[in-house]
């Protein structure tokens, strides 16, 4: 006990006399504070990527597509194999009707609204059933499309980072004309980055026949995957993959966060170093001015160890103050924020808001900690170290 006393005594000491070198705390603090943003700042765009993309998917949709493909751009689909699959098991049906909307899948180019360079945007063609396989996507903003016309529909986030998109515009792709006759939301999901019309029309002004790239489908549970998979497999008649649609987008998005996430501790590790430096400078500095101090209170008796506690105590409570004022900056500067960004698998681009998540925060201030330690433990070490006669001669 008296140990600890003699710990919780001299920390608090240290504590309550960090106004008085108040300069050099400052940059300690405000140096682990510019990791902490840039660290959680950059993880926010994988986070807020990935969220997109997982929210497209649901446990009761499947996505179909040809055997081998990868994603829907390398997908081809005929138009008999596309009847053929609307026929199997395990998907939810509508009377007679299967619930599946066979789905076709363009790049145009639109210009950004924020730069002005042109953008790759995905044009897909659906089928009327398609907004009752995606019971999430609502229409906010004009109507429905009616199908065997030129009009379209664009999702939310197309429509605010894409020029051409406003409603009642014209789109033109070549020699084609398209109307914009609504706006629907889908709950933030990469959805909301496409233009939707009618696949038929489309074929015929991409001259793709009677052709589809993938088929999406609606299923009574999650346990008639099995169902449903087993069946298209095994027929001859058609050559296709199946996926749950939640999985499918799960490995999209796995690239880019990859590499979104190894850039960001890659800066995040070369920011810290300059930062562990600078609390190591810091506490050098506070063990030199109490140089005398801790002499005095070794003489009295107080032993190594509640010296090295001290110390280190004041570096992680300069870490710590350094860690939760990056993690508010970066919340209050990044999290919401739109951009888009290239979706590696289709090449076309994906709207998405920056998420700095409780677990980001809660990892920036475990970064700053770090830091905090590993600053301060040299200087807490010569702190202990230090010789009593000498130190007491010092001015």
């Amino acid at each position: 006990m008296g140990g600890l006393r003699q710990i919780a005594a001299v920390t608090m000491l240290n504590l309550r006399t960090i106004p008085q070198r108040l300069g050099s705390s400052a940059v300690a603090v405000f140096g682990i504070a510019g990791v902490v943003v840039v660290l959680v700042a950059v993880l926010s765009i994988a986070e807020g990527f990935f969220a997109a993309m997982r929210s497209a998917g649901s446990p009761t949709r499947a996505l179909i597509m040809r055997s081998g493909a990868d994603s829907e751009m390398t997908s081809g689909l005929g138009g008999p194999e596309t009847d053929i699959i609307k026929q199997a098991p395990g998907i939810a049906r509508d009377g007679q009707r299967a619930i599946a909307s066979a789905e076709l899948f363009v790049i145009v180019d639109l210009p950004k609204r924020s730069t002005g360079t042109d953008a790759n945007v995905p044009l897909r063609g659906i089928e009327p059933s398609a907004l009752q396989v995606r019971d999430e996507v609502k229409v906010v903003e004009g109507r429905p499309l009616q199908f065997g016309t030129n009009e379209v529909i664009v999702g939310r986030a197309a429509s605010r980072l894409f020029s051409g998109l406003d409603l009642g515009s014209e789109i033109r792709s070549g020699q084609n004309t398209w109307k914009v006759v609504g706006i629907f939301t889908s709950g933030g999901s990469v959805a909301e980055t496409e233009v939707w019309c009618d696949a038929r029309t489309l074929q015929s002004a991409y001259r793709r026949g009677n052709s589809f790239q993938s088929v999406l489908v609606k299923m009574p549970s999650p346990q008639s995957f099995d169902e449903l998979k087993n069946w298209l497999t095994s027929n001859p008649q058609v050559n296709v993959s199946v996926r749950r649609e939640e999985e499918y987008y799960a490995a999209q998005s796995r690239a880019l966060t990859t590499v979104i996430r190894t850039v960001g501790f890659a800066i995040a590790g070369l920011m810290g170093i300059g930062a562990i430096f600078g609390a190591i400078l810091t506490m050098y500095t506070a063990v030199a001015t109490r140089a005398r101090e801790i002499a005095t209170l070794r003489a009295l008796g107080f032993n190594s160890v509640a010296v090295v506690v001290s110390v280190l105590a004041e570096s992680l409570g300069l870490a710590a103050i350094g860690g939760l004022c990056g993690g508010l900056a970066a919340y209050a500067g990044f999290n919401g924020y739109q951009t888009s960004t290239i979706n590696f698998q289709t090449f076309s681009q994906v709207a998405f808001a920056f998420r700095v998540t409780p677990g980001l925060l809660m990892l920036g201030l475990l970064y700053a900690l770090v830091m905090g330690f590993v600053g301060g433990l040299m200087p807490a070490i010569r702190a202990a170290r230090l010789p009593i006669s000498s130190a007491l001669r010092e001015l």
